[in-house]
């Protein structure tokens, strides 16, 4: 059976609006999420990302009353992430509608969480994001990549929106999630996050390789090719954007019907 590759809209959340910035910083309105993913409701997304990037720099749980109402309003399922520090937190979030939680800083700080989540909820519940950046400094424990140019270097665990420096090398990180239960990882390039130059697909293809879960690609759409570049050269399972629908510049069904006439298996 040839499994259909999704795409995802992805919806940055701050104060309950949409935003979105540049390398994570320089954030802009964009929006009502309910209002904006029932769009993406209509023009055929497989799934809704919700993240509430300022939740776990400010301390504070994840917007549940927004969840809610979405879940009222939506056909398709929604993963939400931010804020989500214990199993408790994860049950709230379940519970008032998500289908799936996404846990990246307090997955770094409690590893154990990931596991725990998985055994209460199911691995299919728990997706792991990994937010990453390029590091050229010697680290004898990390797995090196060749960039395109030649250069090596390795990929390094940033949390706290990307503030924050862990030393944790990205593709043996994805290894352990994927050992302590994760169902899904997605995968952000601050390299390449809001440039629209593309994914980057270094890293991507060498998660999707190391890993037997599905990888979502994020971080750096700008054009239809680019979808299609992050499923063939970066194998990723599904492709996630944000910029390119919240602007409209292209629909989820512009982006399927590019990626079904190139022979990339989507659900139209």
């Amino acid at each position: 059976m040839v499994l259909t590759r999704r795409i995802i809209p992805c919806l940055d959340l701050k104060d309950g609006r949409v935003v979105k910035g540049t390398h994570f910083l320089s954030l802009r309105d964009a929006g009502d999420p309910v209002e904006l993913a029932q769009r993406y409701n209509e023009q055929g997304a497989d799934e809704v990302v919700f993240l509430d990037i300022t939740a776990s720099k400010e301390k504070r749980g994840t917007i549940i009353e927004l969840i809610k109402r979405a879940a009222d309003q939506l056909f398709l399922p929604l993963t939400v992430g931010g804020g989500i520090r214990s199993l408790d937190d994860i049950q709230q979030i379940l519970r008032a509608g998500a289908d799936k939680v996404s846990i990246n800083t307090s997955a770094v700080h409690d590893p154990a969480l990931i596991t725990k989540g998985a055994e209460s909820f199911g691995t299919q519940c728990i997706v792991v994001a990994m937010d990453v950046r390029r590091n050229f400094s010697p680290n004898p424990t990390a797995i090196p990549v060749t960039l395109e140019n030649g250069d090596t270097c390795w990929y390094e665990i940033v949390i706290y929106g990307g503030s924050k420096p862990t030393g944790i090398d990205a593709i043996r990180w994805a290894k352990e999630a994927e050992e302590r239960g994760a169902g899904e990882i997605l995968l952000t390039s601050m390299e390449t996050d809001g440039t629209k130059n593309g994914f980057d697909l270094v890293i991507t293809a060498a998660i999707s390789e190391a890993a037997n879960i599905p990888v979502i690609a994020s971080g750096g759409v700008g054009t239809l090719a680019h979808f299609y570049d992050g499923f063939t050269k970066g194998k990723a399972d599904a492709c996630l954007a944000a910029s390119v629908f919240h602007y409209g510049e292209f629909t989820v069904r512009d982006v399927k019907e590019y990626l079904r006439g190139r022979d990339i298996p989507v659900r139209l």
